[in-house]
């Protein structure tokens, strides 16, 4: 009996040891009232909060046009298979707050009537409120990548909650920290850019922007958020979504896991998972990767949701499981809490009968349920299912449109200005060319009051286009548009109405300047697959015909992922990547191209300028080989138009004085590094600072490069600031070939701008844990 009570004494050591480890600090009122809920439920209830259904399978369209909910199918999905989630707006298009607030509150009546659990709503909020008419869309992700300013993602995901809130959705499907490495895939726009530490930083940073301070308590100001999607879903092989990755092992653990990880252990409440898979393993069959690397490694205890109806694919797609019963079976016991199955409750059924045949434990639907649950209490759910009406008045505000004006500025990165052609003067005469000059679709990109962005522009239409933006600020005299290509708006994505040339070419005679829109319209997911990165021949014609007139060129690239446009980029004084600025990036850009505003961003991704040199700024050293002596010349270059990190500005800044505090090193030490950063030019002016690392002899092939910190600064003209960075020695080290995180003696380089300094590690250290 001694022994026994020993035992169980250092199980609960062990267990409280575990507790006080948690991605999330252990609440112990949540976790009795999870019991205490969990002890009352049927395997029905249990298996019903496991569903997540489509809200467009409850209601349906009136004579009139008007989505109405049907309140039986409500009833009969609610009172006989328990459903715990339900999701997405009606025909992805984006419902008033009052429509909002009707319908989730009657389904939040019957979900405590014939539950007594508060169901849990979510949508795609994922630039600002998507799906809700009146509210504030901020620039994409990738903009804000694009800013280095993690303050920018926190503030936008802040206004983003409160105003989800206002129209009682309590979750939202974001942030994206898929690594946007290749830019063949449709989604580059929705990530953070190439770079792990970029979307490590930023995602953060907007978990506490959209959850607040503390994600046990989350309150009706703020959203859970689900971060997606669980993980390399950026890079298929073949550039089209949702198709398969290949890649190494080291590089899965050393770059795509860092931004979950950073996810997890900034609290997030959920996460989705990657529709496809990796390395032949589906992830939503990856015991390996959903339970283990997550879950356990990093004791994270929240909820694992899939993308849309992916279980399903499991059998239909991907051929790993023979029909739905034993998808779901796989699924599940991989690690799967909730499944997204929008138009089904077999789900319901066939996972019923998987527990009581023992192919499902009920250990792992308790797991499951425990997770659910905890999500709805943490977000305050049982106390205040409903959000909305008093105390929202900022919802759509002037407030929130200064911040999202401000982030769009801060977001466009100045790639090109000879002889100083930007700023435009007032008088100048400017000719407006190409599709995106006069377009608010172009602007918001995917995502947008609709899934694809398109058939939207009667709830933009009080914002500014590009064309009505310079009117504004040049004067309407002063800007002539002559577009000559449009997109044809009841095709695909890149379907473009036939050329007209001639009007534009006969205004370029009388213009001083010529600024060419060009890029692509809006898309999202698969219907944004390409077979061809060129930008379309068509822009690149006009761009081509214009330049003979001889009058100077801006090009504006607005675009969700860069295409190419080598042979048109030399035609050009000047180049602005606009990105997908949102609704005040038409406002934004003219005041960038006045010069009231200044230009601060920097590519967060690598622009290619060839179709076969799609690398990433981290390349290994040997993708860049000089000769090779012998019987034939080797010649492997990196070359691209743009790198990660380039961007200009209205201003210049010298950097000086890099110090490190110590030339050595080991794995347990705290490196300081500090650089001078001055502003050397007329204007006030932001500059991102960015701290990389290069490895210079290692056991396998080193990076080039590898970004290990970022910072902005603002300085005035003559101002100088010293920047200082806390660089932990351990992020040194590398995933080895045995899998291990390595960090071995030698040299590294540490560079900011164009200065570098040489430190040595003076001890090897190789970690037998998973993180460090």
């Amino acid at each position: 009996m001694k022994q026994t009570l020993l035992s169980f004494a250092l199980l609960l050591v062990g267990i409280s040891a575990w507790a006080q480890k948690t991605a999330i600090p252990r609440d112990e009122k949540i976790e009795q009232n999870i019991e205490k809920c969990l002890a009352k439920m049927t395997l029905d209830e249990k298996i019903g909060q496991m569903l997540e259904l489509n809200l467009d399978i409850m209601g349906k369209y009136d004579a009139t046009g008007k989505w109405q909910l049907n309140v039986t199918m409500l009833d009969t999905c609610l009172s006989k298979y328990k459903v715990g989630s339900l999701l997405n707006a009606p025909g992805t298009r984006a419902a008033t707050v009052e429509q909002w607030q009707e319908w989730v509150r009657l389904i939040q009546e019957k979900s405590m009537k014939y539950i007594g659990i508060p169901d849990i709503y979510g949508l795609d909020h994922n630039h600002g409120v998507t799906y809700t008419q009146g509210g504030t869309l901020f620039p994409q992700p990738i903009n804000i990548a694009a800013s280095f300013n993690t303050e920018l993602a926190r503030t936008g995901a802040e206004v983003t909650a409160y105003e989800s809130r206002a129209a009682n959705c309590p979750w939202v499907y974001n942030p994206v920290v898929d690594l946007g490495r290749d830019p063949r895939w449709p989604r580059i726009y929705e990530s953070f850019g190439e770079d792990a530490i970029v979307n490590a930083k930023m995602v953060a940073a907007e978990i506490k922007g959209y959850q607040g301070d503390d994600p046990n308590h989350i309150d009706r100001y703020h959203v859970g958020t689900s971060t997606k999607h669980y993980f390399a879903y950026g890079v298929p092989w073949s550039g089209k979504d949702r198709t398969p990755a290949y890649i190494s092992p080291q590089m899965l653990r050393e770059k795509y896991f860092e931004p979950f990880k950073a996810a997890a252990l900034a609290g997030t409440l959920t996460m989705m998972v990657n529709s496809a898979s990796v390395n032949g393993v589906p992830l939503h069959a990856s015991y390996e990767y959903l339970t283990k690397w997550l879950k356990e490694d990093l004791k994270w205890d929240g909820m694992l949701v899939t993308d849309w109806a992916d279980i399903n694919n499991l059998f239909q797609r991907e051929h790993v499981a023979k029909d739905k019963k034993d998808a779901i079976r796989i699924a599940i016991n991989a690690g799967i809490d909730m499944s997204m199955d929008p138009y089904s409750v077999d789900f319901c059924i066939l996972l019923k009968e998987l527990v009581q045949e023992g192919k499902v434990s009920m250990s792992r639907i308790d797991d499951a349920v425990r997770r659910i649950l905890r999500v709805k209490y943490r977000l305050g759910l049982f106390d205040e299912p409903n959000t909305g009406g008093k105390g929202y008045e900022k919802f759509g505000s002037q407030e929130h449109a200064d911040k999202a004006l401000r982030a769009a500025e801060e977001s466009i990165v100045l790639l090109k200005n000879e002889q100083n052609i930007l700023p435009l003067a007032q008088e100048k005469k400017i000719l407006l060319v190409g599709p995106n000059a006069n377009q608010m679709r172009c602007l918001n990109g995917g995502w947008s009051y609709t899934w694809q962005g398109s058939k939207a522009e009667d709830l933009s239409e009080k914002y500014n286009t590009i064309y009505e933006a310079l009117c504004n600020k040049f004067g309407k005299e002063n800007v002539v548009m002559e577009q000559a290509i449009t997109y044809n708006e009841d095709g695909a994505y890149y379907d473009e109405n036939a050329p007209h040339f001639e009007k534009a070419v006969i205004a370029s005679a009388t213009a001083d300047v010529i600024v060419a829109c060009i890029g692509e319209n809006s898309y999202t997911e698969t219907p944004g697959n390409l077979t061809d990165l060129w930008m379309s021949e068509h822009q690149r014609n006009l761009v081509k015909a214009l330049a003979k007139s001889g009058k100077p060129i801006v090009l504006v690239l607005n675009e969700g992922r860069p295409r190419l446009m080598a042979d048109i980029e030399p035609l050009a004084k000047a180049v602005v990547h606009i990105f997908l600025p949102g609704n005040y990036g038409g406002d934004a850009l003219a005041n960038l191209l006045a010069g009231d505003a200044n230009f601060s961003a920097k590519m967060p991704y690598t622009y290619p300028a060839e179709i076969n040199s799609l690398h990433t700024y981290d390349y290994k050293v040997s993708e860049e080989v000089g000769t090779m002596a012998g019987a034939y010349d080797y010649d492997a270059k990196v070359s691209l138009q743009w790198p990660f990190g380039y961007g200009l500005s209205y201003t210049t800044f010298e950097y000086s004085n890099l110090r490190v505090d110590r030339e050595q090193f080991t794995a347990d030490d705290m490196l300081t590094v500090s650089v001078d950063v001055k502003n050397t030019g007329s204007r006030a002016g932001k500059e991102a600072v960015l701290l990389y690392s290069s490895d210079l002899v290692a056991s396998i092939v080193p990076d080039n490069k590898r970004l290990r910190d970022f910072t902005k600064v603002d300085l005035q003209p003559g101002e100088q600031k010293t920047v200082t960075f806390q660089l932990p020695a351990k992020s040194l080290a590398f995933v080895g070939a045995d899998g291990r995180w390595t960090l071995e003696e030698g040299d590294f380089l540490l560079k900011v701008g164009k200065l570098s300094q040489k430190i040595a590690c003076t001890q090897n250290r190789i970690w037998d844990t998973p993180n460090i």
